[in-house]
């Protein structure tokens, strides 16, 4: 089954100790609200910004190879938010190149925004990107 035109990602990243051990999580919704998928992941050792990006990187690849035409981004991360809507430079080394690689993203669709939200609005993908954390330290190694 192939997802609606237009979608809502709700984007989180998470590290314990920042930098730590990390996770990321995405809610995906069409325009009414229902879910239409949870994604996450480990990425081992990051920061938190790291996380965050990689949650909206994971998001929009996801996205585009659903067919998804028009994609709205929900963070709670104003860094992420400004320096994607080019209010912030991009000083970090660590991510230049998910930034680029998640504007190259963008470029795929008819339509994107994104948006900052707060934590309260985005509890699913911190749900999400902590439970890939939870799951991780379960694991015997």
């Amino acid at each position: 089954m192939s997802a609606p035109a237009a979608l809502h990602l709700y984007v989180d990243g998470a590290s314990r100790g920042n930098p730590g051990e990390a996770a990321f999580g995405v809610h995906v919704t069409d325009e009414r609200g229902r879910t239409v998928a949870e994604l996450k992941g480990y990425l081992g050792r990051a920061t938190n910004n790291v996380a965050e990006y990689q949650a909206l990187v994971h998001g929009l690849r996801w996205a585009f190879e659903q067919g998804a035409r028009r994609v709205k981004v929900f963070s709670d991360s104003e860094l992420l938010v400004r320096q994607m809507g080019g209010a912030y430079r991009v000083k970090n080394p660590g991510l230049l190149a998910l930034h680029r690689e998640a504007r190259e993203l963008r470029g795929r669709f008819e339509h994107t925004s994104i948006a900052h939200v707060p934590r309260e609005r985005n509890r699913e993908a911190d749900r999400l990107a902590n439970l890939a954390l939870d799951e991780r330290a379960a694991k015997p190694e």
